[in-house]
């Protein structure tokens, strides 16, 4: 994986290459290339380590042609290195292929049917291009049907773009599990794993279904099952504007993902509620959460802590159970179902291979689905019984912010409409517009304090190797998010405790001046957190709190409003935001693409 590009019939290939694979740097990478044709086996292919930058800086004026693919990989098999880096051109000179996924059983057909083969790198994407052409040049196959048969021998997940350099007119494309998509211009067509990627092109993209190749040309597309089946799909619209993944003002895409956070919420609101204040949510989606007796939430990273934020509210407001699961742990240990599930599957970008690895397998067990996505037509939203769209428009950095906050708002207002229905005298009562708009005004002015956070951040991070958060209840939840968005982009070691389990372990590790942040955002809990915090403290700990006004004491160094006790998790989590970027920003490094992450994590 990461990123895939494709252009067919274009004279200006090269550059709508280029700024494609700009276009996907947000979602991680440590090489790039590209593979350009001007007529048969007259082609460039060039590669680098290292960011688009530095492959623009190997790229002349006379690189240019009508047709090409481009990559940028985030390193699986074998270590970033240019021979590691896609496009990969087979030995016989002849096929060039990117490719995201991972090919299970790529040690087998190396084995099998290259073992005469010379690779220059490590990559299992080696292995496919010379299956290709092996099973061209030994079994005298057409480029097609060499495609379409490496594809029922390979094992594993894939999206796949093909190049013959004898043919400047084809690109030759397959998915499984991987997502990619084709996108349609005037007189010339493009593939790419994101639409984002060709947005400046078109808003015309058709979908490929797993196990499905196409055959694309400038002024022609073909579907066909890999079995040779031919398919009829007619194209969508993207929602995507080209202002909407600009950085405007801002430095850093995450600087202003943060500022989004206040819009994000009020968009939701319009989005599902009406002028009374009422949830409209599909009532196909209350009905099958009504009939269900336990909820599943099953979601990773960032999205998995949103569902632990929002595991308490949901149950006080609808009285249904529900548990979160971490989702590459779920795929392979399914635990003893309820009689009646439902599942939620919390996702920023509705890729994510784990997910859909639990998706597959409740899909087939015929049990109900919910996917809560911020990208209409990805996969989990496609595969999914329903959908409820997080409206939160692109997210750009790697380290997420505003879908944290859109799925904790989501499973409020969710909660809320079920709520009424079972007639729950919290969710009656509750009334989340406005409380919805309080929150959105608070984290609003948590924003306006980035100047002190920047402060307070230099002065408890800036020589530090770790430290930790703590919390309990709602804030020990909301902890583990800030520790990970701490780790993530400024490579500090951070982890995020229950306030009370420091005592069963982990005070061993504080030392003198080890950063220690806690939050405290409920009066009941308030008084044992200060206990713990003092703990610490007594050791060396270097101490910060962020409080709510009601919790706050005088000597508390970040205070923020006060917001509804079920809605806390979308205010408190703000200033850990500001504290990671900030220590990102002091230590020099690349706010918006963290080392060795990658934002859509499309292999199990």
């Amino acid at each position: 994986m990461c990123g895939i590009v494709g252009v067919v019939g274009n004279k200006n290939t090269t550059d709508i290459l280029l700024q494609g694979l700009e276009k996907l740097e947000y979602r991680g990478y440590d090489s790039a290339g590209i593979y350009v044709t001007s007529g048969v086996n007259r082609f460039k292919l060039i590669k680098a380590v290292g960011r688009i930058s530095d492959l623009r800086a190997k790229i002349g004026i006379d690189i240019s042609g009508s047709a090409g693919i481009g990559h940028t990989r985030w390193a699986t098999h074998g270590k970033p290195t240019v021979d590691n880096a896609h496009p990969h051109l087979s030995q016989s000179g002849r096929f060039v292929l990117v490719h995201n996924g991972v090919i299970e059983n790529f040690v087998a057909l190396r084995e099998k049917y290259l073992a005469d083969v010379k690779l220059a790198g490590e990559t299992d994407t080696e292995i496919a291009v010379n299956l290709i052409a092996k099973l061209v040049e030994r079994d005298n196959l057409s480029t097609q049907e060499a495609f379409q048969k490496a594809l029922s021998l390979i094992s594993g997940s894939f999206a796949f773009a093909l190049m013959d350099t004898t043919d400047m007119g084809t690109i030759y494309v397959a998915k499984r599990k991987s997502p990619l998509l084709i996108g349609l211009g005037e007189d010339y067509n493009m593939v790419c794993s994101d639409a984002m990627a060709m947005i400046r092109e078109t808003n015309q993209f058709l979908e490929i279904h797993d196990d499905e190749m196409v055959i694309l040309r400038k002024d022609e597309l073909k579907i066909l099952t890999i079995t040779g089946a031919e398919v009829v799909r007619k194209p969508f619209t993207a929602e995507l504007d080209l202002s909407d993944i600009g950085k405007g003002t801002f430095p850093f895409y995450m600087l202003k993902e943060i500022n989004d956070q206040p819009t994000v919420i009020r968009t939701l609101l319009q989005k599902y509620t009406n002028g009374t204040g009422e949830m409209m949510i599909d009532e196909a989606i209350l009905a099958d959460i009504l009939a269900s007796d336990q909820l599943y939430v099953v979601a990773a990273g960032t999205s998995e802590n949103a569902g632990w934020a929002s595991k308490q509210t949901f149950e006080q407001l609808t009285g249904i159970p529900v548990s979160v699961h971490t989702a590459s742990e779920f795929a392979y240990n399914f635990p003893i179902l309820s009689k009646k599930p439902f599942f939620i599957y919390l996702t920023q970008s509705g890729e994510t291979a784990d997910l859909r690895q639990v998706l597959v397998e409740t899909n087939r067990l015929g049990l109900n689905a919910l996917t809560i996505t911020n990208v209409p037509g990805s996969t989990l939203s496609r595969e999914a019984a329903h959908t409820l769209l997080l409206h939160a428009g692109p997210e750009i950095a790697v380290a997420s912010t505003k879908a944290y906050t859109a799925q904790v708002a989501m499973m409020l207002i969710l909660a809320k409409a079920i709520g009424v229905k079972l007639s729950n005298p919290q969710a009656v009562t509750l009334d989340l517009v406005r409380e919805l708009g309080i929150a959105a005004t608070a984290i609003a002015a948590i924003v306006d304090m980035k100047e002190v956070i920047d402060d307070l951040t230099y002065q408890y991070t800036e020589d530090t190797r770790n430290c930790f958060y703590i919390g309990r209840g709602s804030d020990y939840h909301v902890a583990k998010e800030a520790s990970l968005k701490m780790k993530e982009i400024s490579y500090i070691q951070c982890e995020g405790f229950a306030a009370g389990e420091l005592k069963h372990g982990t005070i061993a590790l504080i030392e003198e001046g080890t950063p220690v942040i806690a939050l405290i955002s409920d009066l009941r809990l308030a008084p044992h957190t200060r206990g713990n915090l003092m703990e610490v403290y007594s050791r060396g700990a270097n101490t910060l709190v962020i409080a709510t006004e009601a919790c706050a004491i005088d000597e508390d160094e970040i205070v923020i409003p006060n917001v509804h006790p079920l809605l806390t998790p979308l205010v408190t989590v703000i200033p850990t935001q500001l504290l990671a970027y900030y220590a990102s920003l002091h230590r020099g490094l690349d706010v918006d693409k963290p080392r060795n992450l990658a934002k859509s994590v499309t292999v199990e």
